[in-house]
Protein backbone atom coordinates (compact mmCIF):
# COMPACT_ATOMS: atom_id res chain seq x y z
CA UNK A 1 0.00 0.00 0.00
CA UNK A 2 1.50 3.33 -1.05
CA UNK A 3 0.21 5.21 2.02
CA UNK A 4 1.97 2.83 4.43
CA UNK A 5 5.22 3.12 2.45
CA UNK A 6 5.08 6.94 2.58
CA UNK A 7 4.62 6.86 6.36
CA UNK A 8 7.64 4.55 6.76
CA UNK A 9 9.79 6.86 4.61
CA UNK A 10 9.09 10.02 6.64
CA UNK A 11 12.28 10.76 8.56
CA UNK A 12 13.07 13.51 11.03
CA UNK A 13 16.68 14.71 10.93
CA UNK A 14 18.17 16.54 13.89
CA UNK A 15 20.39 19.59 13.37
CA UNK A 16 22.11 18.69 16.63
CA UNK A 17 22.07 14.90 17.13
CA UNK A 18 20.34 13.73 20.31
CA UNK A 19 22.35 11.81 22.94
CA UNK A 20 21.26 8.19 23.45
CA UNK A 21 22.65 4.79 24.44
CA UNK A 22 22.67 1.35 22.88
CA UNK A 23 22.32 -1.53 25.35
CA UNK A 24 22.35 -5.31 24.96
CA UNK A 25 19.03 -7.08 25.52
CA UNK A 26 20.63 -8.92 28.46
CA UNK A 27 22.41 -5.79 29.76
CA UNK A 28 25.95 -7.13 29.21
CA UNK A 29 27.14 -4.09 27.24
CA UNK A 30 26.23 -0.44 26.73
CA UNK A 31 27.57 2.20 24.31
CA UNK A 32 26.94 5.93 24.07
CA UNK A 33 25.65 7.11 20.70
CA UNK A 34 23.85 10.02 19.09
CA UNK A 35 20.58 9.88 17.20
CA UNK A 36 21.02 11.56 13.79
CA UNK A 37 17.57 10.89 12.36
CA UNK A 38 14.52 8.78 13.06
CA UNK A 39 11.40 7.43 11.37
CA UNK A 40 8.58 5.09 12.38
CA UNK A 41 10.61 2.17 11.01
CA UNK A 42 14.16 2.93 12.19
CA UNK A 43 16.97 5.38 12.88
CA UNK A 44 20.53 6.41 12.03
CA UNK A 45 22.99 6.45 14.91
CA UNK A 46 26.54 7.73 15.30
CA UNK A 47 28.81 5.67 17.57
CA UNK A 48 32.39 6.74 18.30
CA UNK A 49 33.36 3.74 20.48
CA UNK A 50 34.16 0.39 18.90
CA UNK A 51 31.24 -1.95 18.23
CA UNK A 52 33.51 -4.87 17.36
CA UNK A 53 32.45 -8.06 19.10
CA UNK A 54 29.04 -6.74 20.18
CA UNK A 55 25.90 -8.71 19.45
CA UNK A 56 23.90 -6.23 17.38
CA UNK A 57 21.26 -8.53 15.92
CA UNK A 58 18.93 -7.25 18.67
CA UNK A 59 19.49 -4.50 21.25
CA UNK A 60 17.78 -1.58 23.01
CA UNK A 61 18.14 2.04 21.95
CA UNK A 62 17.73 4.02 25.19
CA UNK A 63 16.42 7.52 24.55
CA UNK A 64 16.19 8.48 28.22
CA UNK A 65 18.87 8.36 30.92
CA UNK A 66 16.41 6.60 33.25
CA UNK A 67 15.30 4.07 30.62
CA UNK A 68 11.65 5.09 30.31
CA UNK A 69 11.89 5.82 26.58
CA UNK A 70 13.43 3.06 24.49
CA UNK A 71 13.03 1.06 21.28
CA UNK A 72 14.04 -2.52 20.52
CA UNK A 73 16.35 -2.46 17.47
CA UNK A 74 18.06 -4.63 14.90
CA UNK A 75 21.19 -3.64 12.97
CA UNK A 76 20.60 -3.02 9.26
CA UNK A 77 23.88 -1.49 8.05
CA UNK A 78 27.24 -0.18 9.28
CA UNK A 79 29.04 2.65 7.48
CA UNK A 80 32.11 3.61 9.52
CA UNK A 81 30.84 5.21 12.74
CA UNK A 82 27.26 5.41 11.42
CA UNK A 83 24.75 2.63 12.11
CA UNK A 84 21.37 2.21 10.49
CA UNK A 85 18.88 0.29 12.63
CA UNK A 86 15.32 -0.89 12.22
CA UNK A 87 12.83 -0.90 15.06
CA UNK A 88 11.42 -4.29 16.01
CA UNK A 89 7.69 -4.33 16.55
CA UNK A 90 6.19 -6.08 19.53
CA UNK A 91 4.38 -9.26 18.56
CA UNK A 92 0.64 -9.21 19.12
CA UNK A 93 -0.28 -11.16 22.21
CA UNK A 94 -2.88 -13.86 21.82
CA UNK A 95 -5.59 -14.02 24.42
CA UNK A 96 -5.79 -17.30 26.23
CA UNK A 97 -9.30 -18.53 26.65
CA UNK A 98 -10.01 -19.77 30.11
CA UNK A 99 -12.17 -22.84 30.39
CA UNK A 100 -13.89 -22.67 33.73
CA UNK A 101 -16.42 -25.25 34.80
Amino acid sequence: MPTEKKQEDRRVSFEHPLPAHMMAIDGTWRRACTLKDVSDAGAKLHVEASIEGLTLNEFFLLLSSIGLAYRRCQLVRVNGEELEVSFLRQKARTKKSSNRA
